[in-house]
Order: structure tokens, then C-alpha cells, then sequence
């Protein structure tokens, strides 16, 4: 990997111009035909299963129905994830997983552990399904994410129809990637780039905390898109990702929650 691709991975402006024209380019994915496809697997997680808030099991509940279309549906919970961890990747990926201060951390560093090593479709447990067709987004084995905007001077999300299909840019906007959903088969090599990345944070001493974002969460996942994109193997081919331009119209996450207005909501929590 270039040192160029590394400093633009790295770096909030640079990243983000990056995103943005990954996102407007019209470039075709491809289904690498080696590659195993995507299960039929919805994967979530929740810290404590003993004391899964009210609202977010409806939440969860809203996934059932998909049951009939031959999925799978697993939900986690703190010692099942670790326990998954140390049984398929080891001693340090537990130890990094350990440092996870935040559930949110560890939801973050789980799915990347459990779509590593099988493929599916891991969505968060505060997220609703709305009815529509799912089975298009495994329509082949190339890795799906959501792009995201975000306005710095509004402080707010920007609607995904003022930023896609266009050339639309401001230099209030930050383009990224979330990684809700995360759909992929088994060793897309992004994943292994995330997951490592995520990993030797997690076990340096230097860390911040805090930085839940871009040590585990969508900023890391961003990162290692991007460094993946540039590759120079990869940017001259067809790719081996897609962008789910649609994804409102299969899951929404609901707004409130109780669990957002303590310090379950990692964006109110502050470590010791």
C-alpha cells in the first residue's frame, strides 16, 4: 500500500474528497466469482440480553418476519460475542475487544470479527425494518455499505438526495461510510483491513478512549475503504464494493429511544 494512499486515509479533508468521489464516480462493482456469497444471516448485538430495553426489542422484532424468507437471525450479547471472538480469532482479538469501554465499541469491533469470519448482514438493534425487498442487496458478493454527509454548519446529516447522483459538494460537508448495515461474504479484504486497524488501536497504550468513532466505528471502517480503494490493483478494475444508495427504504433507525439518554448512548458517555 502506497504512502499516499495511507495519508489520504488518514487525513479528515483528504478522506472525505476521497468518499465523495467514490461516491459520484460511475463505476460498475463486480462479483468476484471466487468468492463465497453472502448468507442469508442477520447478525445484531446488545451488551446485556438480560435487560434489552423495551423499545429496542421491538426494534429487534421488526426483523422476524424476514424468518420466512430463509434467514437466519442471530442476536449477541457481551459474553457471546467474546466467546465467538476467542473461538475463531484468539487471545489478542479478545484482548482488543476487552479494551471496548462502550457497548457501542463493542458492537463496533463484533460485527467487523463476525462478518470477517462467516459474511451476512449485521444491522444494529435500534434499527426497524420497513418491508422492503432485502433480497437485492445480497444480489451478489461485493461488500454494501451506506454512504453518509454530514454538514458542519448545521450540525446536522445531509439528505442522501442532496448528495448523491451529483457533483453536489460544500466545504461544510463530510463524506464517510457507516457501518450500519455491514454486508459482505466471508474475508472481504476491507474487513480484514478494518478489523486489523481497529485491533492494533485498541492494543496500543497511547489510544484515546474516547475516540470511539474512528478507533472502531464508521471513521475506521472509512479509513480502510478508502486505502482499499486506492490500492493500485483496485482502483484501475470494476470494485469489489457498493454503495446501498437506498437503504431508508429497508431500515430506519428509530428516534427516541430510551437507552439515548443515558449513558448507553455512546455519545453521552464519557470514560473514566
Amino acid at each position: 500500500m502506497s504512502k499516499e494512499a495511507r495519508e489520504i486515509a488518514e487525513n479528515d479533508r483528504l478522506r472525505s474528497d476521497c468518499i465523495r468521489r467514490l461516491i459520484h464516480e460511475n463505476r460498475p462493482a463486480r462479483s468476484v466469482s471466487s468468492s463465497p456469497r453472502i448468507p442469508r444471516v442477520i447478525v445484531q448485538f446488545w451488551h446485556d440480553a438480560g435487560e434489552i430495553p423495551g423499545d429496542v426489542v421491538d426494534c429487534i422484532a421488526t426483523w422476524e418476519p424476514l424468518r420466512t424468507r430463509g434467514f437466519g437471525r442471530h442476536l449477541f450479547d457481551d459474553s457471546e460475542a467474546r466467546r465467538f471472538i476467542y473461538d475463531h480469532l484468539g487471545d489478542s482479538y479478545v484482548n482488543a475487544y476487552d479494551r471496548c469501554g462502550h457497548p457501542a465499541m463493542r458492537s463496533d469491533y463484533f460485527r467487523l470479527c463476525y462478518i470477517l469470519e462467516f459474511g451476512g448482514m449485521y444491522i444494529d438493534a435500534d434499527d426497524c425494518y420497513q418491508g422492503a425487498d432485502i433480497l437485492a442487496v445480497l444480489g451478489d458478493n461485493t461488500l454494501k455499505i451506506q454512504p453518509l454527509c454530514y454538514d458542519q454548519s448545521s450540525g446536522q446529516m445531509v439528505h442522501p438526495s442532496a448528495f448523491l447522483g451529483s457533483t453536489a459538494d460544500s466545504p461544510n460537508w463530510t463524506f464517510y461510510v457507516n457501518n450500519n448495515p455491514l454486508v459482505a461474504p466471508a474475508h472481504h479484504p476491507v474487513l480484514r483491513m478494518a478489523l486489523a486497524r481497529a485491533t492494533r488501536l485498541l492494543l496500543t497504550e497511547e489510544w484515546n478512549r474516547s475516540d470511539i468513532q474512528s478507533t472502531t466505528g464508521p471513521g475506521n471502517l472509512t479509513s480502510c475503504l478508502v486505502r482499499h480503494a486506492l490500492a493500485p490493483h483496485i482502483r484501475r478494475k470494476r470494485r469489489d464494493f457498493t454503495f446501498l444508495t437506498n437503504w431508508d427504504s429497508i431500515s430506519v433507525s428509530r428516534w427516541p429511544l430510551s437507552y439515548r439518554t443515558d449513558s448507553r448512548n455512546w455519545r453521552l458517555w464519557r470514560p473514566n
